[in-house]
């Protein structure tokens, strides 16, 4: 049966192995969860340095569209 677009699914519809995984994870402590939650992925030059200081927005979007790699997608639209 199709469900209506943005519809939650059904929990038969769900994976049992998905719903166990969900249950064990909803049981854990809110800080082991948050530990878990974010995965930190390096970004080239941006985690290079502790921190960047600029004096006007146009001098950051400057050394941005200079020094950072396009996927990261701090450039101009």
């Amino acid at each position: 049966m199709l469900q209506p677009r943005g519809a939650a699914p059904r929990a038969d519809d769900i994976p049992a192995e998905w719903l166990a995984e969900f249950e064990a994870a909803a049981r854990r402590p809110l800080a082991t969860r948050f530990r878990y939650a974010f995965i930190h992925t390096y970004k080239p030059v941006l985690d290079d340095e502790p921190f960047r200081a600029f004096d006007t927005t146009a001098d950051y979007r400057r050394w941005c569209e200079e020094n950072l790699p396009d996927w990261l997608g701090y450039g101009r639209l």
